[in-house]
């Protein structure tokens, strides 16, 4: 660009002066220059069969130089390499939020010896399971672990969502990228600093920033229209008036840097506020579909539901309620279920000896079943995986919220464990609003038996429910959802295949990361399912956004060259009018850049969308 800018103002000062053969060689030069690697980059696109715009600027170029208008040419190139840099710059803008999170990430970590009580400094990547780390105050926690010292306060805002800060004691469970609000305390280190829950949204912003917004190639399908369109008014303008400057002046205008530069500007911007929101969108692909969501699919525990379960009853048929528990708590300790960990907190408080466990395997989505040091089995879970060895047998009664996890002893069924797993707080709101913006069918994909599934979804304002289904059974359902695009939003480990089944999948990570944040195309990193909803609505700003600032470019381009066609726009006046057209274009599409404070004033105001319009894009 600096060459270009040279080449410009010196071609401006000869111009001045009444140089013209210096002037034309300058040009000559330039442009020259610009035209190959432009050329270079167009060839490279088309035989990948991708039709580009720059081919309008690389003919109105060269027509400048036909004609002798210099300057202008020179303009029209200052403007294809200054647009570039232009776009990076507003790019820069749009995804600070998503590099502020990169920038954020902890480099080092201070361990304390556990011989001499000395604290080292060393670096992240050199922290163990079992270390014992000490946080001064303000610092960024290194690593996911647990709190040793009495009491903490810790800053949860940039990863959680939480606005206020939150006070743990000893014992528990403390996040990496959390800042330590209080005073210096100490911790032990629970998982590796690439493994922690931090570094796993970083890798999905760096995945972010890396992407290229697929809303470019939606700039593109107006190529080959605004080529015809452009060269045909040029060559009308051009054999109706006989001059060939005429059709230099035309193409000059023609020049299709705003659509070439709104598009993924807006697409950066929109990321960004998703990020301010929680929301990690891997990929501008994601944003896109996010807009046109026309149905959406959800997991039961864990999204819908707050995922924190509680037992609240254990129902005896063949064994005390001591030993149901005592048996149940055995096998689940085997268990990634979101039911096996309350199961067992229950036992350990009540101080019951767990039996020796010889082997144990887990069913996905039915159950667990566990092989003890007697030689008895153990299968634990969904009513149908017991009847399987325990034979028929009635379901137990349920309140709306409660799961029944059944307990057998080799063919004997044993009695029910009730567990408890409420309706998070906004999910109804997030099913209205979601419906508000577009989504014309919202159903339940879950695991989990029908009674407590239906009561639910009944809860949640769904009135299509999908229950007691395998990861391929949810899998086959949401591939055959209609009208599409799908979205599927889920949680947990389970969740994995159908999130990357679907048109675009939403993983809520909560406080820990999961596999279903790896097959997802955008990661909620707060515990809140509100947020999808929020993406959804960003995701049509900023795709409205971006088609206003591409019209606005093509309305006001097509008129600037029907002036140019009757002889009223010269070609330098014109190639300048094009620059503040790019520059209008960039700042219509860094809009998207507050997309978010739309979508939280609503949220807070507690007011459903005044026009459904405002965030459906009309493509």
């Amino acid at each position: 660009m600096i060459f270009v800018v040279i080449g410009l103002a010196a071609g401006v000062t000869l111009w001045s002066l009444g140089q013209t053969l210096p002037l034309a060689m300058v040009a000559y030069i330039v442009i020259g220059v610009v035209i190959f690697v432009t050329a270079v980059g167009m060839v490279r696109d088309l035989m990948s069969g991708h039709w580009g715009l720059d081919i309008l600027a690389v003919i109105a170029m060269i027509a400048t130089l036909a004609v002798g208008e210099y300057v202008a040419g020179l303009i029209i190139a200052l403007m294809l390499t200054g647009g570039e840099a232009l776009e990076t710059l507003a790019a820069r803008r749009a995804s600070r939020e998503l590099d502020t999170l990169l920038n954020r990430a902890p480099v080092y970590a201070q361990r304390v010896d556990p011989h001499t009580d000395e604290v080292d400094r060393i670096p992240i990547a050199d922290v163990v399971i079992g270390d014992e780390l000490l946080v001064r105050s303000t610092e960024v926690l290194p690593v996911d672990g647990t709190l040793i010292s009495a009491r903490a306060v810790i800053d949860e805002s940039s990863v959680t969502g939480e606005p206020l800060p939150v006070t743990y004691q000893a014992g528990d469970a403390l996040l990496s990228g959390t800042i330590n609000n209080t005073e210096t305390f100490t911790m032990r280190a629970d998982k590796a600093a690439h493994d922690s829950h931090y570094a796993s949204i970083v890798r999905l912003v760096e995945g972010a920033v890396e992407s290229r917004a697929p809303m470019v190639r939606l700039a593109d399908r107006y190529a080959v229209p605004f080529t015809i369109v452009s060269l045909l008014i040029a060559g009308l303008a051009w054999y109706l008036s006989g001059d060939p400057v005429r059709f230099a002046e035309v193409l000059v205008v023609a020049t299709p840097c705003p659509l070439l530069i709104a598009a993924p500007v807006a697409f950066m911007g929109g990321m960004s506020s998703a990020a301010k929101l929680n929301v990690i969108i891997k990929d501008g692909g994601a944003l896109e579909v996010l807009a046109r969501v026309r149905t959406a699919a959800f997991d039961k525990t864990g999204t819908l539901t707050q995922g924190r379960p509680d037992v609240v009853e254990i129902r005896p048929i063949t064994r005390s309620t001591d030993e149901i528990l005592r048996l149940a708590a055995a096998a689940e300790q085997y268990s990634v279920h979101v039911f096996a960990g309350p199961i067992v907190a229950h036992a350990v408080e009540k101080q019951l000896q767990l039996p020796q466990v010889t082997a144990a395997e887990e069913f996905a989505t039915n159950g667990v079943q566990a092989t003890l040091a007697d030689d008895s089995v153990v299968p634990v879970g969904k009513p149908a995986f017991i009847e399987e060895v325990a034979g028929a047998f009635a379901r137990t009664p349920l309140a709306a919220g409660e799961t029944a996890v059944y307990v057998s002893v080799d063919s004997d069924f044993a009695g029910v464990i009730v567990v408890s797993d409420p309706l998070r707080s906004h999910a109804s709101e997030t099913i209205a609003r979601l419906r508000e913006t577009g989504v014309e069918q919202i159903v339940m994909v879950t695991g989990d038996v029908a009674p407590t599934a239906e009561s639910i979804a009944a809860d949640a304002g769904i009135t299509t429910v999908h229950a007691e289904t395998t990861p391929q059974s949810k899998v086959d359902i949401v591939v055959a959802l209609r009208p599409r695009p799908v979205m599927m939003v889920g949680d947990g480990i389970n969740d994995a295949p159908v999130l990357a089944a679907a048109d675009v999948g939403v993983a809520i990570a909560g406080r820990g990361a999961t596999a279903a944040s790896e097959s997802a195309s955008a990661v909620i990193t707060s515990d809140d399912v509100s947020r999808v909803a929020d993406v959804v609505q960003v995701s049509h700003m900023t795709v409205k956004i971006a088609l206003q600032s591409i019209w606005m470019g093509i309305i006001i381009s097509v008129g600037l060259m029907l002036v140019a066609a009757f002889g009223y726009l010269p070609a330098v006046a014109g190639a300048l009018l094009q620059e503040i057209v790019d520059l209008v274009a960039i700042l219509s599409a860094l809009r998207a850049l507050r997309a978010y404070r739309s979508v939280t004033r609503f949220r807070e105001a507690g007011q459903p969308l005044r026009h459904r319009a405002d965030f459906t894009p009309r493509v």
